[in-house]
């Protein structure tokens, strides 16, 4: 299954980690807070690690 891209500047879905796929950026992003730019133009990112929660 493949991942959707996800443009830069878009608010992050949910809270987690995410990749520019074919290159070594990843960034740790925050749900609904804006991704941060790519290193090159028409790049974008997916989500490859959602942030896991302990229910205390």
């Amino acid at each position: 299954m493949s991942k959707k891209t996800i443009p830069p500047g878009t608010p992050a879905p949910s809270s987690g980690q995410y990749k520019v796929p074919g290159s070594k950026v990843e960034v740790t992003a925050v749900k609904g807070k804006p991704l941060p730019p790519t290193p090159k133009s028409g790049q974008g990112y997916i989500e490859v690690d959602k942030t896991k929660h302990k229910n205390n």
